[in-house]
């Protein structure tokens, strides 16, 4: 990987031109695990869904069980492909990262009104997104991930 941050080293590949095992913050590394985490517990759960459905104690509609597993497997996909992308400072993931925790926020909510372990669930998802949230926009975030603020000409 070259470590020229000029922009035709930075542009095509989705990267900000740096050498990843020495630039990336500390906030970058953070919210990508924090997104790994939440990816894998979305897997987690359509997995116990699926083994569920297998066992045969799921609910009446096996087709909604199935179609409940595969839906939460392949929703995983995208916090773990995005965890991936900031954990290899790719422009690109910034975005997705992002879109993954605004919808954890009213997710994180609605749990926290329940009762039980779903109001701790809620709360420890919202406090997940807001610092994923938080390392994301911080300035040498942005720095390490190209996004300037300024539009490309």
């Amino acid at each position: 990987m070259s470590k020229d941050p000029s922009p035709s080293a930075a542009g095509d590949s989705g990267t900000a031109g740096t050498d990843t095992t020495a630039a990336r913050p500390l906030r970058i590394t953070l919210a990508a695990a924090l997104l790994a985490l939440e990816g894998l517990a979305v897997a987690g759960g359509g997995l116990i869904m699926l083994v569920l459905l297998l066992a045969g104690s799921s609910p009446e509609n096996a087709t909604q069980a199935l179609a409940g597993s595969v839906t939460a497997l392949l929703l995983a996909l995208l916090p773990l492909l995005t965890a991936r992308g900031l954990w290899r400072l790719r422009r690109w993931s910034r975005s997705p990262a992002v879109f993954v925790q605004l919808l954890a926020l009213p997710v994180g909510w609605t749990m926290g009104n329940g009762q039980g372990a779903w109001v701790a669930g809620g709360l420890a998802l919202a406090a997940v997104a807001i610092t994923v949230l938080v390392c994301l926009f911080h300035p040498r975030s942005n720095a390490a991930l190209g996004a300037t603020g300024a539009p490309d000409a």
